[in-house]
């Protein structure tokens, strides 16, 4: 995300974001846009992140919130990026969901209330939940100390060499 262009994107800042639609509009990507504050769905299989499996930390790509570690997430199958927890009890909001006819639970982010998909009791221990979440409205950083010891071991094969 354009930090420029987004005032109220930190991944440090934990102030709630209130803006109006409008305010979002001028600030967000279309994409994003319609997934966060329209409610939208990627099509299934279509984000980048559903076969990633880099290790770090995924944010809201509309606010910068800590939203789930990469160690809790998972290959559900159902093509979307699927988690089985989240990083704080703070970092999402949960919103009974009865469109299209279903009871689901929408989650949200819990910074700048963005729509970031829908939570499922079908997950994998230890929690049992799937956060099946659009990958649109996510930004993932590497893990430091991954990062790290991956330029670390570069260095030690080229010395080899």
């Amino acid at each position: 995300m354009d930090d420029k262009k987004n005032p109220v994107y930190s991944n440090t800042d934990t102030s709630k974001v209130v803006l109006r639609d409008d305010e979002w509009q001028k600030i967000l990507p279309k994409d994003i846009y319609h997934i966060a504050r329209e409610k939208g769905t990627e099509k299934p299989w279509s984000s980048k992140f559903e076969n990633f499996s880099e290790i770090g930390t995924y944010y809201c790509a509309v606010c910068g919130n800590p939203l789930f570690k990469s160690d809790t997430k998972f290959e559900s199958g159902c093509g979307w990026p699927s988690f089985y927890q989240p990083i704080s009890k703070g970092s999402i909001i949960y919103v009974p969901d009865t469109t299209h006819g279903m009871k689901r639970t929408e989650v949200m982010c819990g910074r700048c209330k963005s729509h970031l998909g829908h939570v499922f009791d079908d997950g994998p221990p230890p929690t049992g939940l799937r956060y099946c979440i659009n990958g649109v409205v996510l930004d993932f950083e590497k893990a430091k100390e991954a990062e790290k010891k991956y330029e670390q071991g570069k260095g030690d094969k080229k010395q080899e060499n």
